[in-house]
């Protein structure tokens, strides 16, 4: 990334010296992060050097018993390196770029390559906020390591909050993402993407393999395993195919009154039993209160009241609760909606019949 005069990565190599060791395996591939476990795996060992492998693949790769820091029963993840050299891999980060980089034209900044220049936060906050058209109040320039962990805590904290997660755990951190793990960075990525409906195209159900790392008695084991990064196109939310609903709206509105009529019928029927009732598809719901009891009644179950906003003061308190009511939805086990929580807020009545719609057919039968 050039413009942003930043310290260097922890990471960046440096001009070897005469009896320093080259950089490992493990500097030159980003890391997932570490994390305590006693999981048991497929132990591969050879006399002199350390491989790790996959079942059916024939290729290995060695690794040097002192690349290793880890302590007994901890584990460590990297990318497969093959995995970096994907063509969907490189063409997914390629788009990525290129859409930060016109994002951020008008302030000069250019991505290069994603995990060095994402790392620190600096353009993740510019990124935010012009996306957001909000400012946030952090440091321009962080110089120490300790600085680029408070910013990007700072930073993480206001991308989670917009793109709503508010129980589920995203799949990057704090700690990820300052490592270069570029998984955690793709996750995050990939859904500013879905979430802000950027006029791009991903390629479609990207794979990396991960390989896992373990010490028991002193002994490195390893499995492999493969995330997934992107989906299906249309899950993404952008330039779907028209469905029902779009007929409806656009060709025959008297079939759409029968529709929003039956919906209605089908909410104040399990409302009523909280003593509520409502009118209006498109204003009603756009709070959120409604559609969280409503879960709550379908799905047999109590939604503490402390767990969303009863009565919410504003805009973000609104998008917090449908994020919610969505969240509550894949739990009883429904396919996570297309639509976004802003586009329920907004009072998009596509989306709004679309989720009533998906509730009405699962539990229609439903006394």
């Amino acid at each position: 990334m050039s413009t942003l005069n930043r310290p260097k990565s922890p990471h960046t190599p440096t001009t070897i010296k005469k009896g320093e060791k080259e950089d490992s395996f493990w500097d030159k591939f980003s890391t997932l992060g570490r994390k305590r476990g006693t999981r048991e795996v497929k132990k591969i060992q050879e006399e002199g050097k350390y491989a790790i492998d996959s079942p059916g693949s024939p290729n290995q790769f060695d690794i040097p018993p002192e690349d290793y820091a880890l302590r007994e029963h901890e584990q460590r993840a990297v990318i497969d390196p093959q995995s970096n050299n994907d063509p969907e891999m490189l063409k997914l980060q390629a788009i990525l770029i290129d859409w930060i980089n016109d994002e951020l034209a008008e302030q000069r900044i250019i991505v290069q390559q994603l995990e060095e220049d994402m790392y620190d936060g600096q353009v993740l906050h510019k990124l935010w906020e012009k996306l957001t058209g909000k400012k946030l109040d952090v440091p321009e320039v962080t110089q120490s390591e300790q600085g680029q962990h408070e910013k990007l805590n700072i930073v993480l904290k206001a991308v989670n909050h917009t793109l709503g997660f508010h129980q589920k755990i995203p799949k990057w951190s704090v700690a990820s993402v300052h490592s270069k793990n570029i998984v955690a960075i793709l996750h995050l990525l990939v859904a500013l993407v879905r979430h802000f409906r950027a006029p791009v195209r991903l390629p479609e159900n990207v794979f990396v393999t991960v390989v896992i790392a373990e010490k028991n008695a002193g002994v490195l084991n390893a499995q492999k395993f493969q995330e997934q990064i992107t989906s299906e196109y249309d899950d993404l939310g952008m330039r779907c195919e028209k469905d029902a609903f779009d007929t409806l709206i656009d060709c025959a509105p008297d079939k759409l009154l029968v529709v929003k009529k039956s919906l209605i019928t089908f909410v104040n029927k399990h409302l009523a039993k909280l003593n509520f009732e409502i009118n209006d598809l498109n204003t009603d719901f756009r709070d959120g209160v409604y559609l969280c009891l409503l879960m709550g009644l379908l799905g047999g179950f109590f939604v503490p009241l402390h767990e969303f906003h009863l009565t919410p003061q504003d805009v973000d308190q609104m998008v917090s609760n449908v994020a919610f009511a969505f969240d509550l939805m894949q739990d009883v086990g429904l396919p996570k909606p297309k639509a976004r929580p802003e586009d329920i807020v907004n009072m998009d009545l596509k989306s709004t019949l679309r989720v009533l719609y998906n509730l009405f057919t699962t539990y229609r039968e439903y006394a």
